[in-house]
């Protein structure tokens, strides 16, 4: 404790996480876990999933399209989430609504099926996206829209400001981008997506982003699966105002999984055209003549009958975090990160080499609370992140490797540009396996090891990474032999 309070007073200023930890997470200590996945799903408290108990056995809930009392009941919650989740983000209900998903994916699925992509319109996102915004490209393909990638910069894995810009207001880049928006008048230009904060090297890219793209022209889709579990979001009239905005509710508080949102401006949502109707979305439909009506607003993208039975745990899980304050957990997992840093920095062999590679920023300047890195071996190889994913599971650590669903940042992390890749174009095609994709390209790994802090993340945790670290890594040589083939990115 001394040593993280020495670099970061203000972590002691957070005791109340730790007492939470004791009672209400007491199951990571009690079986011994190390949980460092954060990002890839929080975890759940005892009262969390008490409550739930509870409610389902102390009453009765259907399908909620009906008008029955055991409809009405679950019609009753499920609103009552809808509005919990926008008191979340300080957002209007007259100018934001809340459709809910499966997940982050059925989010962004959602918007490419029906954004109006035209030949006349383009796709822009940055290098640094999950493969669930990546995808939307697909869809701006079948329309014959353009897609445009913002490359990102290393070592720090950024997006120059100047490139965005660049890429955002196209041949009226010399006209200035204040002028931008005066000129176009109406946002008829494309789609615009980027994360808040990148689920593979931390970075949170700036929000002030929203603002420019929508003065250029563009919709914007945020993807905030990786930023919310530690940070608020404030969507009132006097911050940046995303059109679309991508949630998967397990990330902030570990259940219910197979719950996510899409929460849409209403006027940039009634400019989406579905390409189909189902069961729920449609507000009449006929068969002797075939037409269809959908529903108005969220009802109209949600698709079936929703998940009545956990839509009401979001509301619980933002409540529980609200009591415990947004703003304990940001300055915990921010001092855990940086603590985290500088010792992986100062991890050396005994020659003096270092023993790890970091990509993305070496400081908590503009960066949230994952660590993407690579252990190096005695003769300064990376260590393969199979080999890292067995031990550390062997010694009952829970982290991530490979690249993350995100294969832009690991391609900048290892100097992958569209340069390298050209001599291999055809040949891509035929690829039937990520490792013979990583030998065809030459790669020295298949990506790294992700190490994330969240609610109730503790000094004793970053203790004991590093015992396992420097007792496994340190001055050895290792070898892939014996290592299973990799499944995907």
């Amino acid at each position: 404790m001394s040593d993280i309070l020495d670099t970061f007073p203000e972590y002691g200023q957070t005791g109340l996480l730790d007492k939470l930890r004791e009672t209400e997470y007491s199951f990571l200590d009690d079986q011994g876990h190390l949980y460092l996945d954060y990002t890839g799903a929080g975890i759940a408290a005892k009262s969390q999933h008490a409550a739930h108990n509870a409610r389902l056995t102390e009453n009765l809930f259907g399908n909620p399209h009906s008008l029955s009392p055991t409809s009405e009941s679950s019609t009753k919650l499920v609103e009552d989430a809808r509005a919990q989740v926008l008191s979340f983000l300080n957002a209007s209900p007259d100018t934001y609504t809340v459709i809910f998903t499966q997940n982050a994916t059925g989010a962004a699925r959602l918007v490419g099926e029906a954004y109006p992509f035209t030949r006349h319109k383009s796709f822009v996102l940055t290098a640094d996206n999950h493969n669930s915004v990546n995808g939307i490209r697909e869809f701006a393909r079948g329309r014959s829209a353009r897609t445009v990638y913002v490359p990102l910069t290393s070592p720090e894995l950024r997006v120059n400001p100047s490139g965005l810009a660049r890429a955002l207001a196209g041949h009226w880049w010399e006209w200035g981008i204040d002028k931008i928006g005066l000129a176009k008048g109406s946002r008829d230009r494309g789609l615009f997506a980027y994360p808040a904060q990148s689920n593979f090297s931390g970075v949170r890219h700036p929000l002030e982003w929203v603002t420019l793209a929508q003065k250029c022209g563009f919709d914007v889709l945020l993807d905030t699966a990786a930023y919310l579990p530690t940070n608020t979001l404030d969507l009132s009239d006097k911050n940046p105002q995303p059109d679309f905005l991508m949630v998967s509710w397990y990330k902030l508080f570990g259940y219910p999984t197979g719950v996510g949102c899409l929460v849409a401006r209403r006027d940039t949502l009634a400019r989406l055209e579905r390409p189909w109707f189902s069961g729920g979305s449609v507000l009449t439909a006929g068969v002797g003549l075939p037409w269809h009506r959908l529903a108005a607003d969220e009802v109209g993208f949600e698709d079936g009958t929703l998940n009545f039975l956990s839509i009401p745990d979001i509301q619980f899980g933002l409540q529980w975090l609200e009591r415990i304050r947004m703003d304990l957990i940001t300055t915990r997992v921010r001092c855990l990160t940086g603590w985290f840093i500088q010792r992986m920095v100062a991890m050396k062999h005994s020659d003096g080499t270092p023993m790890a590679q970091i990509y993305g920023p070496s400081s908590v300047h503009r960066r949230g609370g994952t660590v993407c890195f690579n252990f190096l071996d005695a003769k300064g190889k990376i260590v393969d992140e199979r080999l890292v994913a067995r031990e550390s599971a062997a010694a009952y650590i829970s982290l991530r490797t490979g690249c993350f669903c995100n294969p832009g940042g690991t391609e900048n992390a290892f100097g992958v540009d569209a340069e390298m890749l050209r001599p291999y174009r055809r040949r891509l095609g035929k690829v039937r396996s990520i490792d013979t994709y990583i030998d065809m390209v030459g790669l020295p790994s298949g990506g790294a090891v992700r190490v994330s802090f969240g609610l109730v993340s503790n000094t004793s945790d970053v203790d004991r990474f590093f015992e396992f670290a420097i007792g496994h890594y340190r001055d050895r040589v290792t070898t892939r032999a014996g290592l299973p083939p990799r499944l995907g990115c």
